[in-house]
């Protein structure tokens, strides 16, 4: 049986979705013992994320921000109809996953940031080189402490990114991880687009 398609994520979404897949990969597994990459991973990273931010704003439809972004309320509702099995279908992102988006754009952005702040006031390089001459070996370390610690959490929520894929593609009888290379998902019990507020 034929089922009809539709084009869901433009070409910019799929070359972002697996462009920080990969540079996060190298940037976790590089920490200790391959500065340089895991610096220029980081500032890949970051300039991918600056890149989504524009493109949330001017993209294709459902790239916005204002098709997936929905209230707290809504993510709760969604997440309840997962437990039940009677979840809706959403061409874009569900609810859960438009959350999950913002935190992962978050807690990777955390991540670069306090990442640049150590670079800056332990190997004083980087845009926060300045903090060499003016920060001590107490603010260094806490300042690596952080950084750890939203790279850590950034993996947990990759994992439950995962997990969320895997359940709704049972769910939906769909591949999503598919749908993320091609750009096309089928079309048949879809919601257009997320208009809860």
């Amino acid at each position: 049986m034929n089922t009809q398609q539709t084009k869901v994520w433009d070409i910019f979404i799929r070359v972002f979705h697996w462009s920080l897949v990969a540079t996060f990969a190298i940037a976790y597994l590089t920490e200790d013992d391959f500065t340089t990459l895991h610096v220029y991973t980081g500032y890949s990273i970051i300039t991918l994320i600056i890149l989504r931010l524009i493109w949330g704003l001017v993209g294709t439809r459902h790239a916005r921000f204002n098709d997936f972004v929905v209230s707290p309320k809504n993510v709760i509702r969604y997440l309840k109809d997962v437990i039940q099995f009677r979840a809706k279908r959403y061409i874009g992102h569900n609810p859960a996953g438009g959350a999950m988006v913002l935190a992962l754009l978050a807690s990777l952005s955390m991540t670069v940031l306090f990442g640049m702040l150590v670079y800056g006031s332990a190997e004083f390089s980087g845009p926060f080189s300045f903090l060499g001459d003016s920060v001590g070996n107490s603010m260094a370390d806490a300042f690596g402490e952080v950084h750890e610690f939203f790279a850590n959490f950034t993996l947990l929520l990759i994992f439950l990114h995962v997990v969320g894929v895997a359940v709704a593609s049972l769910q939906h009888k769909e591949n999503l991880v598919r749908s993320m290379f091609t750009g096309y998902k089928k079309t048949d019990n879809m919601i257009n687009h997320n208009n809860e507020t």
